[in-house]
C-alpha cells in the first residue's frame, strides 16, 4: 500500500469518526463544526462549505486543524478549557483587531476568541457588544456602480449650466422651453441586504448590470 492509499486510508476513518460524532447527541455549534470539517475532508471546496452552511472560511480551515491535531475532542465546546471573559488588555486587542479588518462575521470573531485567548460566550449578546465597542454595526448594505465618474458627471453639469447660462434671456421670457428628462429604475431589492460593518461607513455593494427592472421616464 503506497502513501496515497494511506492518506485516503486514514481520511475515511476520519470521516467516519466524525460522521458517528455528527449522529449523537450534541450541541448546535459543535453540529456546525464536525459537518464543515467532514465536508472539508471530503473534498468539498471552502467556498461551497461556506455558502451551505452560512460560517467563514477562517471557521472552516480553523477547526479543521482542530480535529487534525486533536481528533473529535479538538471541536468539541470547551476542548481547551475556555473561559467566559476576556481580560481588559485582552479586551483592547480584540476591538483593534476588529478595527484594523476590512470585513466583518460573527463565526470568524467566535473563533478568533476561543483560539486566542480561550474564550468563547454562550451568548450572542456578548459578540455583538464586541462589535459596538469597535464602532461596528448590522446594517443594509447600499448598491454603487463601480463605472460612475465623479469627474465626467461633473463635466457634464458645467456644459449644461454653460447653455443654459448662454439662453437666459431666451428662458426667461418664453422663447426658449427647457425640458428636463428624469429616470428610474423599480427594483424588489433583492440585491442588498444586512452585514456587520464601520457604524459611520456606507456600505456598498457594486452593481453594474440590473436585468429585472422597470424604467420610467418623465419630462417637465
Amino acid at each position: 500500500m503506497n502513501n496515497l492509499q494511506l492518506q485516503e486510508k486514514d481520511i475515511e476513518k476520519e470521516i467516519a469518526q466524525l460522521e458517528d460524532f455528527i449522529k449523537s447527541d450534541i450541541d448546535a455549534r459543535e453540529l456546525k463544526r464536525a459537518i464543515a470539517v467532514r465536508m472539508a475532508l471530503s473534498g468539498n471546496i471552502y467556498h461551497e462549505i461556506s455558502k451551505i452552511l452560512g460560517v467563514s472560511k477562517f471557521f472552516i480551515g480553523y477547526w479543521k486543524k482542530q480535529f487534525k491535531t486533536k481528533g473529535i475532542a479538538g471541536i468539541k465546546l470547551g476542548h481547551k478549557g475556555s473561559k467566559g471573559y476576556l481580560t481588559a488588555r485582552q479586551n483592547t486587542e480584540v476591538i483593534e483587531w476588529l478595527k484594523n479588518k476590512e470585513y466583518w462575521n460573527l463565526d470568524e470573531l467566535v473563533t478568533y476568541l476561543a483560539q486566542e485567548f480561550g474564550v468563547m460566550y454562550k451568548s450572542k449578546q456578548s459578540y455583538y457588544e464586541l462589535f459596538d465597542r469597535a464602532k461596528i454595526s448590522w446594517k443594509k448594505t447600499q448598491k454603487a456602480n463601480p463605472k460612475f465618474d465623479k469627474e465626467l458627471v461633473k463635466k457634464k453639469t458645467e456644459e449644461i449650466n454653460d447653455i443654459l447660462f448662454k439662453n437666459k434671456a431666451g428662458i426667461e421670457s418664453g422663447e426658449i422651453i427647457v425640458l428636463f428628462l428624469d429616470e428610474c429604475h423599480l427594483l424588489h431589492g433583492d440585491l442588498t441586504g444586512y452585514v456587520w460593518g464601520q457604524s459611520k461607513i456606507r456600505i456598498e455593494v457594486p452593481i453594474t448590470n440590473e436585468k429585472d427592472r422597470q424604467t420610467y421616464v418623465s419630462a417637465q
